[in-house]
């Protein structure tokens, strides 16, 4: 018997008239309860007067192997794993693993290199003390300087992870080397932590952005809560590695710069796998000129899942043929003259976008309040104009015909097409 028939039963038991349709709400004045068994669990269901359902486990004669995996499924993963993340969750979550743990491991030896350079013979365990404290200084200067840059990262969260964990790397490097300047001690510390304090703004301010293309059920703060668990577990896990590196192998310079070179592969190629596997679906110019392009070729959208292994996490801002060639981002001023925008004004005077083909790329300068509909529509009038149509009038007619079957698609697809994310803040008032 499934839960909504024996949930029927037990009403009709206590007395509760069965209603002819589905309510929306159930409302029960005194508690309902039941149990159920299988062969190696029992457990017992309540409804309370207040509408919430709890369950108590009576016996579980379960092997100590299986409680333990579920104890570690209900601490690692968010609830309803696997139907409550979009598909590449684990994968992403493997990686984030492996990234802190490398990074903790080399963030031990950085320290102890700082400390032999500042004249200091520490112990292992008080380089990883220590660890806690040499984060303050230029760091903050690094982190005021990166706030600066929010709209960019937005606009490419993926690029900008990857970002944040080279110059980490960059900064944890300079640490490590100091040893073999110590008269130059103060500056490669500022220098390093100046990186480091950078890092840290972007890899902080991308992170609700992926976490975001996992939460299927609106379950943002369960993701972030079980992501926030797996870093602190592999963190201390990391530290442990790098005490044991910094007594062993790594406790000549030589060694440090041995396996700190390959901490450091193994921290930035765990961050880009992590972040090929999240689904982002908001609108951005790289995933734009993509979407237009696997439209113009295929009359088809590609989803967000589909997208994310094509994009380019290094060099976002290349240019596509098939789309257009469009660029997004510069001054109005500098993308075209006023007699040109004059021109482009009375061919589609109610859009809330430019185009300019003075050059070999297509700029396009986007209004003050123009959302990701708006951008689609100057995009594709750029992409027809380009397959050698004879005039724009005609590519902005052929563009009115192809948008709703474009958006349709678009929307079916889970695309957010109320806004785009071009990330350079350049557009023009109306």
């Amino acid at each position: 018997m499934n839960f909504p028939e024996k949930f029927k039963l037990l009403e009709k038991e206590a007395g509760y008239p069965s209603p002819e349709v589905v309510p929306v709400s159930v409302s029960v004045s005194v508690s309902v309860s039941w149990t159920e068994t299988s062969d190696t669990v029992s457990r017992r269901f309540e409804f309370h007067p207040d509408g919430q359902l709890s369950v108590k486990v009576l016996n579980d004669s379960r092997p100590v192997i299986h409680k333990i995996s579920e104890s570690l499924v209900n601490t690692f993963l968010p609830s309803g794993y696997p139907y409550s993340v979009n598909e590449g969750y684990l994968r992403y979550t493997q990686f984030r693993a492996l990234q802190h743990f490398s990074s903790s491991a080399l963030s031990v030896l950085s320290t102890q290199s700082l400390l032999y350079a500042a004249g200091l013979r520490p112990t292992p365990a008080q380089a990883t003390a220590a660890s806690w404290i040499l984060k303050d200084g230029m760091q903050h200067v690094g982190k005021l300087m990166c706030s600066k840059l929010g709209a960019r990262m937005d606009s490419e969260p993926k690029r900008w992870r990857i970002f944040a964990d080279m110059l980490y790397d960059f900064g944890t490097g300079l640490e490590v080397l100091s040893p073999l300047c110590p008269q130059l001690f103060l500056e490669m510390a500022g220098l390093g932590n100046f990186a480091k304090g950078m890092a840290i703004v972007a890899a902080r301010a991308t992170r609700l952005t992926i976490y975001s293309a996992f939460a299927k059920e609106g379950n943002l703060s369960d993701l972030y809560a079980k992501g926030e668990a797996i870093s602190t577990v592999f963190n201390v896990l990391g530290l442990g590695a790098g005490i044991q590196l910094v007594s062993t192998v790594c406790s000549s310079m030589q060694g440090k710069m041995v396996v700190g070179s390959f901490l450091s592969l193994i921290h930035v190629y765990s961050t880009c796998e992590e972040m090929r596997t999240a689904p982002i679906n908001t609108l951005n110019p790289q995933r734009t000129a993509m979407i237009i392009e696997d439209f113009i070729k295929t009359g088809k959208v590609s989803s967000p899942a589909d997208l994310r292994n094509r994009e380019d996490l290094v060099y976002p801002r290349r240019l596509i043929k098939e789309a257009g060639n469009v660029k997004v981002g510069r001054d109005l001023h500098k993308a075209m003259k006023p007699s040109r925008l004059k021109q482009v004004k009375e061919i589609f005077p109610d859009e809330k976008f430019v185009l300019s083909f003075e050059n070999r790329w297509t700029d396009m300068v986007l209004e003050q309040n123009a959302s990701g509909e708006d951008a689609l529509r100057g995009w594709l009038v750029a992409a027809y104009a380009n397959q050698e149509v004879e005039k724009l009038e005609d590519a902005y007619e052929k563009m009115n015909m192809m948008m709703p079957e474009l958006v349709s698609q678009l929307k079916a697809k889970g695309w957010h097409t109320d806004r785009f994310l071009d990330g350079t803040g350049s557009r023009y008032g109306c």
